[in-house]
């Protein structure tokens, strides 16, 4: 059962902050390569309860993704993980909790997207909603990290966050989270990250304008013309 939300309800809304409401692009992450993994899982439970807020949806799955290297940029997965990342507008993060942190298979996908290419940062002003899976008690180190890597990738990470204790206990027969406080607050989070992103994501070069990028530009663009009068000038 999931809540009375229809995208027609959030659109009414949020109609006065984006008066032709397109659905929200979100990419899902997680940090797993077992096939029936509970992050896995909890993926695709995303990808439903993200579909059923209105959202088109993309996941990317790990498996056959290249350690980082620093080389292999061509490789169709790094490829593809680029490319769902630069067409998301927000983000969903879901990593289980290894020795208190993230897991390796999911800090190679984000080792994997660059802070900058051509120009252009390509997670700068996306938003992003951070969950984590434990197979013991509950624990929060692993979205504090998640959230510390949202920072650093320059992305709106919202408030609500996920983080589920005893994975193995929370998921039925058919891979799909019980009627529990864990599944509301899955729901609450990605109804938040829906909302925020819609909120956000016309106004997302506004609000990462910084004003020392805005110097070093101007900087280029002084010397880019003197350059050309220089050589204007030996020309003449």
């Amino acid at each position: 059962m999931l809540p009375n939300h229809t995208p027609s309800k959030i659109q009414q809304r949020l109609q006065s902050a984006e008066p032709n409401i397109e659905p929200s692009k979100i990419l899902v992450l997680f940090g797993s390569l077992r096939p029936n993994s509970f992050s896995r899982l909890l993926a695709n439970q995303v990808m439903e309860i993200l579909e059923h807020f209105g959202a088109e949806v993309r996941l990317f799955d790990p498996i056959d993704l290249p350690i980082y290297d620093g080389v292999s940029q061509e490789h169709p997965k790094v490829q593809q993980l680029r490319d769902r990342s630069a067409w998301s507008q927000g983000q969903v993060w879901i990593s289980p909790e290894i020795h208190g942190n993230i897991s390796a298979v999911f800090k190679n996908q984000i080792d994997w997207l660059p802070l900058e290419q051509s120009a252009c940062r390509t997670t700068q002003g996306k938003t992003l909603a951070v969950m984590q899976i434990s197979g013991g008690s509950q624990s929060f180190n692993t979205v504090n990290n998640l959230r510390v890597l949202g920072r650093w990738m320059r992305m709106f990470t919202i408030p609500n966050q996920s983080s589920i204790a005893k994975a193995w206990q929370e998921f039925d027969d058919h891979g799909r989270l019980k009627d529990s406080s864990f599944r509301d607050r899955v729901i609450d989070v990605l109804e938040e990250l829906v909302k925020t992103t819609i909120l956000l994501r016309g106004q997302s070069d506004y609000l990462t304008e910084r004003f020392s990028e805005t110097k070093s530009n101007q900087s280029l663009e002084v010397e880019a013309s003197v350059k050309n009068l220089v050589a204007a000038s030996g020309a003449a």
